[in-house]
């Protein structure tokens, strides 16, 4: 089963030279919005912190911009004997 899940970036901290910036999405819902109120019910509150060292993806997030999460299931790989 997969989930989907809808989050907000709320903030995009610099923690200072050749450090990865820190991204925290907070679950955040405009109730105006018929499927900001279905996300809303599922999952009421949430916060996830990223640590990000790559520009080009850091420059892709904007403060007060929701995005899409899913979380897919990952088949692990079995080990070589």
């Amino acid at each position: 089963m997969n989930v989907r899940a809808k989050f907000v970036v709320s903030a995009i901290t610099d923690q200072g030279p050749n450090s990865p910036k820190v991204v925290k999405l907070t679950a955040q819902y405009d109730m105006s919005i018929p499927e900001d109120r279905r996300f809303q019910k599922a999952t009421p509150w949430g916060e996830i912190n990223l640590h990000i060292d790559n520009p080009v993806a850091v420059e892709a997030l904007k403060i007060g911009k929701a995005y899409y999460i899913d979380m897919i299931p990952v088949e692990q790989a079995q080990a070589a004997n």
